[in-house]
C-alpha cells in the first residue's frame, strides 16, 4: 500500500476511523510505508478540518453532530432499555441520585422501581416527568432548557446544582475513550457535567456502542473519575476491556 497520494492516504485514514473509531500513527506509517511524521502531518490537517480528534500517538473519530433530545429518544429504544435495566440495578435504595440529561438516562428513569426510596435530581424536564410517574421524590433544576441537550446547563442550573452532593451521578455521555475520557458536544454542557462530577460520591455511565472510542469536542472527566460503566451486550471486546483496565467496574447489559 505504498506510494499513496495525500488524498488517498487521508481517505484511508477516514475509513479506518469510521470502522474502528481510532488510528495509531505508528501502525499506519508501517502499513503505508511512510514516516510517522507524514502520518502525524496528515492527522493534523484532518483535525484542523474537523475530521478527527488528535490524541497522543494517533487520532479518534469525531462524534456525529448533536441532534435534539426528541430525535435521540426515537433511536435504539430496545438497546437503551436494556442498558437502563442494568444501570437501575446499580442504584441502591435510599440514594440521592442525579440523572443528567440524555435519552439513555430517560430510559433509566423509566426503569426505576415504582415508589423506590430514592431522591432523584435532574436538569431534564422529560426525566423529571418520567421519575414523577414512578412515584419517586423528584427535584428539577431551573434555567433555560437547551433543546439539543434536553436539559438546563446554564448559569441558573449551575447555581441550583451547588445545593446537591449526590451519592450517584448518572452522567450523560456524548463520547468516551481511553485517551479523551468522557466528552460532550457543547462547552456549557461539558462545564455542567464536570461540576456535577466534582460533587458526586460516585459516577455511573450507561453507554451505547456508538459512543465508545469516540470523542466529542469538549472534555468532561477522565476515565479515572468513572466508578461504573454499563455497556451493551455486544459492545466491542477491546473497547470494553479498555474501560475495565482504567479501573472502571464494567457491566454488560443482558
Amino acid at each position: 500500500m505504498q506510494d499513496l497520494l495525500l488524498g488517498e492516504r487521508q481517505a484511508l485514514i477516514r475509513t479506518r476511523l469510521d470502522l474502528s473509531g481510532r488510528v495509531i500513527a505508528a501502525e499506519l506509517a508501517q502499513e503505508l510505508g511512510v514516516s510517522e511524521d507524514t502520518i502525524r502531518r496528515d492527522l493534523r490537517e484532518m483535525a484542523s478540518a474537523g475530521l478527527c480528534r488528535r490524541v497522543y500517538g494517533g487520532a479518534l473519530r469525531i462524534s456525529q453532530s448533536q441532534v435534539s433530545m426528541t430525535e435521540r429518544i426515537a433511536i435504539g429504544g430496545e438497546r437503551k432499555a436494556a442498558l437502563a435495566m442494568a444501570a437501575a440495578e446499580r442504584i441502591p435504595t435510599g440514594s440521592n441520585v442525579f440523572l443528567d440529561a440524555g435519552s439513555t438516562n430517560l430510559a433509566l428513569a423509566r426503569a426505576l422501581p415504582i415508589g423506590a426510596d430514592l431522591t432523584v435530581v435532574t436538569n431534564a424536564p422529560a426525566i423529571a416527568a418520567a421519575v414523577l410517574e414512578r412515584d419517586i421524590r423528584t427535584i428539577q433544576l431551573g434555567g433555560v432548557i437547551d433543546p439539543s441537550v434536553g436539559g438546563a446547563v446554564g448559569a441558573k442550573a449551575l447555581r441550583d446544582a451547588e445545593a446537591f452532593r449526590p451519592d450517584i451521578l448518572v452522567l450523560g455521555v456524548c463520547g468516551i475513550d481511553a485517551e479523551a475520557g468522557v466528552t460532550a458536544y457543547s462547552f456549557e454542557d461539558a462545564e455542567f457535567k464536570r461540576f456535577l462530577a466534582s460533587r458526586s460520591k460516585s459516577v455511573l455511565i450507561a453507554v451505547t456502542n456508538d459512543k465508545l472510542s469516540t470523542a466529542a469536542p469538549y472534555s468532561v472527566v477522565p476515565l479515572s473519575r468513572i466508578t461504573c460503566a454499563v455497556v451493551e451486550a455486544d459492545a466491542d471486546e477491546a473497547e470494553a476491556a479498555a474501560l475495565a483496565s482504567a479501573g472502571i467496574e464494567t457491566i454488560r447489559a443482558s
